[in-house]
């Protein structure tokens, strides 16, 4: 098993492209792959209850079947365990998952899984070196398809590969100098078990870091519903997170929540200040 840490980012429309311009990528190398994956639960989505993703992802000719778990943290900083290994195919390597935890919950569970809904995306890779540490930044665009619903993935997630996590912060303040973006907390399989149910839920608020949770995951479901009630949601959140505050997180979140009046509120002062709030208030809150 290997423990990923990472900061996740959801770009507006422009990110991309802005991102490749920025002074710190314009003159870097990078790669790109073409990723497809298929995602796998029962019926009943019993292991997105658990908070736990299986996946077969197509890629340069291979087939690696991926468990993740549960993620722990806040404000697009995440934490997950991560199992993957190549595989013959074309279906699940079910004696693979021996041990692993998505066996917990039974033998009679792995029996019943099935191909619930896809990702396919481009994947664009640079490699840096920032702030002491080693930083893989990866740019994802392409969709999440279920049901008959398609939504958008463009986001970039910045892992940790040696070093602090304080530098993945750092890098991200840097990026969104030029770039208007901001955390994102929902991963690609609970956005496609979103869209495959149609059906999103706010986690709880009962504290400054759990208020910003709420607030970011609700961005979430407004990107891919396009509903403004969810950007209602999260101005809301915003203001409890204010009347817990001290006087710094206070501001910043009276801020958001006045920005978010405006559909087009994503712009790159926006996103610095969303990025600072989560960067304040980080801490291990379990994930979608």
């Amino acid at each position: 098993m290997s423990q990923e840490i990472e900061l996740k980012l959801a770009l507006g429309p422009e990110g991309p492209d802005a991102l490749r311009r920025h002074p710190l990528l314009n003159e870097s190398s990078s790669s790109a792959t073409l990723l497809g994956n298929t995602y796998f639960d029962t019926a009943r989505g019993e292991l997105e209850a658990a908070r736990m993703a299986l996946r077969l992802r197509r890629v340069d000719g291979r087939l690696l079947q991926t468990v993740k778990t549960r993620g722990e943290g806040s404000g697009g900083l995440s934490r997950r365990g991560e199992w993957e290994w190549r595989v013959p195919g074309p279906g699940l390597d079910l004696a693979g998952l021996e041990g692993l935890p998505p066996a917990e919950l039974g033998k009679d569970v792995l029996t019943r899984l099935e191909a619930r809904f896809t990702t396919d995306f481009r994947r664009e890779t640079w490699h840096l070196e920032h702030r002491g540490a080693r930083i893989e930044l990866a740019l994802d665009e392409g969709e999440i398809s279920a049901a008959c619903r398609h939504v958008a993935i463009r986001e970039l997630e910045l892992e940790l590969v040696e070093g602090e996590p304080a530098a993945l912060w750092s890098l991200a303040e840097t990026l969104a100098e030029h770039v208007a973006l901001r955390p994102s907390d929902t991963s690609k399989a609970a956005r496609g078990g979103a869209l495959l149910t149609g059906e999103w839920r706010l986690p709880p608020g009962d504290s400054p870091s759990s208020w910003l949770h709420r607030a970011v995951v609700a961005l979430d479901a407004h990107t891919d519903s396009g509903h403004g009630a969810w950007r209602e949601a999260a101005a809301d959140a915003f203001r409890q997170l204010a009347d817990l505050g001290d006087t710094p997180t206070r501001e910043a979140a009276h801020s958001l929540a006045r920005a978010l009046t405006n559909e087009a509120w994503l712009t790159p002062s926006n996103g610095r200040c969303l990025l600072w709030l989560a960067h304040r208030l980080s801490g291990r809150i379990r994930l979608a």
